[in-house]
């Protein structure tokens, strides 16, 4: 029997607060879906089941949240209800994510029991080859490269709500984007994260969001950023979504939107090569999630380039591995093995995690029960930087090392995530970029451009070796997003939806939630509310501004790690647990969400 090791000392000091068969064959456009992965059927239940546990929608802002019941409410589903949240998050959180950008979304169809993930990853454009943050010779600073046309990828966001939208949704269309519209016509309250981002002296020195058009007359009207309260409306992004409303993705895809997009990334400085080709020839790759069975447990998430279905169940089997078995387990002891399995699992993702469909990812080697039982006793000093291990030589092969080098890209927190269940029991878990704060500071037709291909290794090559996540033609860059769904492995029951923004951290905020709910016995709230440990290469970061952070730090240093303070850790949870009789949420507070409860009226 699992222990509550974080029971009443820590509840008291909280803060308040599968796959289908066979995708849907979507309709022929410039958008069209590509399906890349045979799908995993999820487990099996007996007879037809019926979903009496109602609906919740959890997102980073109320008013998404409030679009998404709105549609709910209608009839709509899982699916529909995602889009219109998204749109309005896209207005309202526009430093996070946009239709500028990209997505993954893991969607759970109740009542055929499949899970279908939708890869709306930003594409390299054709002309980028493995040079492309490479200028004179020289790598590129993250700053410029950050800042520059080069860094923009071709959106996939619009084409995710179309793909998605035709294989599952069940709501019209147009009406989806309508609560977007309406805010942006009439003008939405500028939120008081928004406006401090806006604000901060050091973010604003290092973009160029004041300096490029139309995004400087936009958020810094007569050269001061808006300020909390503000009402600022968005006619261009409300023209944006109408078209697409009633024309689909082609209208932002193909036409004067696409012209806008390519004059938007080939300006000074560092021009990008992105065409109007590029743009109308994107598509989504329809995949099987990546599931891993641990116990009582099925863990599915979204596969490479993803790093949610690898690093979420190597994370999880790490720790069962890594913990002492006892009835009595010590708090400090369930946090060793936690930073312990974090550690050796962000070592095999940063080595072997690129595009699948392009470099060779041993993507069911990584999470295999015999490969976690070795990498459990392959810990190293706990004051030493982890190194990855070999799949293939544990598992019999040819070692496997050495196709790579060693990689340790950085990547940015301008994400954001959401958790839906709908009233038919169906389920979404969908993480939505546009890379670093505000993207690569490029506006076009009332949206931001995103930077997501500096989450690519900017030095392609280490000692000769190519890395795995190198830059492409074509390519998706690697992403540290873990949206997540959590099923019961005896009766297939849905038990939990996860997810958080954050960069490279999502992968340990992720863990956090899974853990904190599914082996410390914690509410959906507790378990965001814990403290977040980063532990990737070398030193492990502890939050300690928030209730037990520094106890965790002081215990960990005591241990023999190499701590690195830290105070605004940048996560983003919206979470939904399962419980007997009702849906259970938790959103972040060190943002601005909620988790809602779909009304019974």
């Amino acid at each position: 029997m699992k222990q509550r090791i974080f029971s009443l000392p820590l509840a008291a000091l909280l803060l308040a607060a599968a796959c289908q068969p066979e995708p849907a064959a979507p309709a022929e456009t410039g958008t069209d879906a590509e399906t890349t992965d045979a799908a995993e059927t999820a487990p099996e239940t007996a007879g037809k089941r019926e979903w009496t546990k109602g609906g919740m929608v959890a997102a980073a802002d109320p008013r998404a949240v409030e679009a998404g019941l709105k549609v709910l409410s209608e009839g709509g589903n899982a699916v529909d209800a995602a889009i219109a949240v998204h749109t309005v998050l896209g207005l309202v959180e526009p430093q996070s994510s946009g239709i500028g950008g990209g997505a993954f979304m893991v969607y759970y169809d109740f009542e055929d029991d499949q899970i279908t993930v939708y890869d709306g990853r930003e594409a390299a454009p054709m002309a980028a080859d493995e040079n492309l943050f490479i200028e004179d010779g020289e790598v590129l600073d993250y700053v410029p490269a950050w800042q520059s046309g080069r860094s923009a990828g071709v959106p996939g966001m619009v084409a995710l709500y179309e793909t998605a939208h035709e294989a599952e949704g069940q709501a019209d269309w147009a009406s989806l984007f309508q609560p977007a519209i309406d805010l942006a016509t009439e003008g939405f309250e500028v939120s008081p994260r928004l406006a401090g981002l806006l604000a901060n002296e050091r973010l604003r020195a290092a973009m160029r969001l004041d300096d490029n058009e139309p995004s400087a007359s936009y958020f810094y009207p007569d050269g001061e950023p808006l300020q909390a309260g503000t009402v600022r409306d968005n006619p261009e992004y409300a023209a944006t979504l109408q078209a697409v409303a009633e024309n689909g993705a082609g209208a932002f895809y193909t036409g004067e939107n696409a012209e806008a997009i390519v004059a938007a990334v080939t300006a000074d400085p560092l021009p990008g090569e992105m065409t109007t080709q590029d743009l109308a020839d994107y598509k989504v790759r329809i995949r099987a999630a990546l599931c891993g069975n641990h116990g009582a447990i099925r863990i599915c998430s979204a596969p490479p380039p993803s790093s949610g279905g690898i690093t979420q169940n190597m994370i999880y089997g790490l720790y069962d591995r890594m913990v002492p078995q006892t009835d009595d387990l010590a708090e400090e002891d369930a946090l060793m093995a936690w930073v312990e399995a974090q550690r050796l699992s962000y070592a095999d993702r940063d080595h072997y995690v690129g595009d699948a469909d392009f470099v060779q990812v041993p993507s069911e080697d990584l999470i295999n029960e015999e490969y976690l039982d070795a990498r459990a006793g392959q810990a190293g000093p706990l004051d030493g930087t982890p190194q990855p291990g070999d799949p293939g030589e544990v598992l019999g092969r040819d070692p496997m090392i050495d196709m790579w080098g060693r990689d340790l890209t950085e990547e940015h927190a301008g994400t954001t995530h959401i958790s839906i269940v709908d009233q038919y029991g169906n389920a979404v878990a969908m993480t939505a970029t546009v890379e670093s704060a505000f993207g690569d500071s490029r506006m076009v037709n009332g949206y931001l451009l995103n930077n997501q291909l500096t989450d690519f290794s900017r030095q392609p090559r280490i000692n000769n070796k190519p890395v795995a996540n190198a830059p492409g033609p074509g390519k998706h860059p690697r992403s540290s997003m873990s949206p997540t769904l959590v099923f019961d492995t005896d009766d297939g029951a849905l038990r939990m939806v996860t997810g958080s923004p954050g960069g490279n951290s999502i992968v340990a905020y992720v863990s956090k939630t899974l853990l904190g709910v599914l082996e410390w016995n914690l509410s959906a709230q507790e378990a965001v509310n814990l403290p977040n440990v980063v532990a990737r290469g070398q030193s492990v970061g502890v939050e300690v501004d928030v209730a037990k952070g520094q106890e965790w730090a002081d215990a960990l240093k005591e241990m023999g790690f190499v701590v690195e303070e830290r105070t605004g850790e940048n996560s983003g949870l919206h979470v939904i647990v399962v419980r007997d009789n009702h849906l259970e949420g938790g959103a972040d507070a060190r943002r601005e969400g909620v988790a809602k409860t779909l009304s019974a009226d």
